[in-house]
């Protein structure tokens, strides 16, 4: 049985038709005892009355039972009752003991045998028999069930028939909606399971209809999600494909060019060329080392020499590299650090590249006037680095992929004036790999804003940067 809607079904029907099962044999065990109950107590009041019948037409007890065994065994169609004692309709099936006021046994029950005094806690058992507020006997109940009579016997029958019938159309409703339930239980599963394949075979994207807020309406969100970010990284990683092949084919078609127009001596080999094709050689190995450092982080073996360094050492190794940069520019570039700042335990080198990456990155957007600054603060249990400037912001449409590799939020930005499209991802690689996070708020014309954190008690280190993108 491979069918989740059979096994389905047939836990439905077995638990349902256990529970009918075990409730009729409960219930006819109770009715069963119940009517017994009944009977023996209707009984022994008819025998005490008889009883209390015999004792005030007699003042005494003497022969009761040679009179009560009479009564029992046979009633002539003309029965009338001796010595004036009321009829009684109502016959005896069961044969009750009866003692006198003092526990000595009149007739015969269970073990006891006429003259035999019954015990004190036998006696105190019984159901005592009184007349005119004076106790004249004791009846003594047999052990074991009623004796049921045939119409009795009919009636717990029927009884057992009609639970027998109730246990049935239990089963078959069971079975019912045991079938109902288990379409529909199975029916999102129908669809994940169709949705999946399509997937496998090259279709991400695919969405499923949520029916349900249970543990299936959330499984069926959560794959909606995967599928949109399967299909969205599928998407990227065509456009991050066709990136790398567009900033491998740039360098190479000039490099190319250049070797084989000296090399049929159209052009002569000067100084000019050579630190020309140089320069293209070093584009690409800045290509192929920003790839190498991304493969590194995403199998998690992106290697760190940390070691305790005061954030403003950090800090001034930046603004003294792009100092120069930024002052041809017309930008200032100013650091702010309060001088009681705790130690982080970062990779110097690889911190300050990511830190220097933001501030290139704030140097292309920044017009002539403005500022960048740096500083450094320590907010509760973190540790604060922060890169800002007064560049012209970045869109909101772009901020969710700004960290995408090859992402440029200026599709028409060149390599060789705007990056490889990969900063902001090496970036990111690199503070995870520290432990920490990074988040960015724009506002276009004002200067955008990147943000790092690690708490102090790991490694201590967050970093907010203004920044439009690699």
């Amino acid at each position: 049985m491979r069918s989740l809607s059979s096994k389905l079904v047939l836990a439905f029907l077995l638990t349902s038709l256990t529970g009918a099962v075990l409730s009729a044999i409960f219930v006819r065990q109770f009715v069963g005892s119940q009517f017994d109950a009944f009977v023996i107590g209707q009984q022994r009041d008819f025998f005490a009355n008889r009883v209390i019948d015999y004792y005030d037409s007699n003042d005494s007890l003497d022969n009761i039972g040679r009179w009560i065994s009479e009564r029992s065994n046979r009633r002539p169609p003309d029965d009338s009752p001796p010595d004036g004692i009321p009829p009684h309709d109502d016959p005896l099936t069961i044969r009750f003991g009866l003692a006198d006021a003092s526990g000595t046994v009149i007739i015969p029950a269970r073990s006891y045998k006429i003259g035999d005094h019954m015990r004190q806690g036998d006696l105190a058992a019984g159901t005592p028999v009184i007349s005119d507020d004076q106790i004249i006997a004791v009846v003594i109940t047999p052990g074991g069930d009623a004796i049921r009579d045939p119409a009795q016997a009919r009636y717990l029958a029927s009884t057992g028939a009609a639970l027998t019938i109730a246990a049935a159309a239990t089963a078959g409703i069971a079975l019912i909606l045991g079938i109902v339930l288990a379409r529909l239980i199975t029916q999102p599963l129908r669809e994940l399971t169709t949705a999946a394949r399509q997937i496998a075979a090259g279709g991400p994207g695919q969405q499923v209809v949520v029916r349900s807020r249970d543990e299936l309406g959330v499984l069926a969100t959560q794959f909606n999600h995967m599928s949109a970010d399967l299909a969205h990284a599928n998407q990227l990683r065509r456009q991050m494909t066709a990136d790398i092949a567009h900033d491998l084919r740039t360098p190479l078609t000039v490099i190319s060019g250049y070797l084989e127009s000296l090399r049929d001596q159209v052009l002569k080999p000067t100084t000019e060329r050579f630190t020309m094709l140089y320069d293209e050689t070093q584009i690409l190995q800045r290509l192929v080392e920003d790839l190498h450092t991304l493969s590194l982080a995403d199998a998690g073996e992106l290697p760190l020499q940390c070691r305790p360094i005061e954030p403003i050492q950090i800090l001034a190794h930046v603004a003294e590299t792009y100092g120069h940069t930024a002052e041809q520019a017309g930008v200032s570039l100013v650091t702010r650090a309060p001088d009681s700042l705790p130690e982080v335990t970062v990779d110097y080198e690889r911190m300050s590249r990511a830190l220097g990456n933001l501030v290139s990155n704030a140097l292309r957007y920044t017009p002539p006037g403005g500022t960048i600054s740096l500083s450094a603060s320590v907010t509760a249990d973190q540790l604060t680095l922060s890169v800002a400037d007064t560049g012209s912001g970045i869109a909101s449409e772009h901020l969710p992929n700004i960290f995408e590799r090859f992402y440029r939020a200026d599709a028409s930005r060149q390599q060789e004036t705007g990056g490889s499209g990969l900063g902001l991802a090496i970036v990111r690689s690199i503070v995870e790999a520290h432990g920490g996070t990074i988040s960015v708020t724009s506002e276009p014309g004002q200067g955008t804003t990147f943000t790092v954190s690690l708490p102090l008690p790991h490694i201590l280190t967050t970093t907010q940067t203004n920044l439009h993108g690699f």
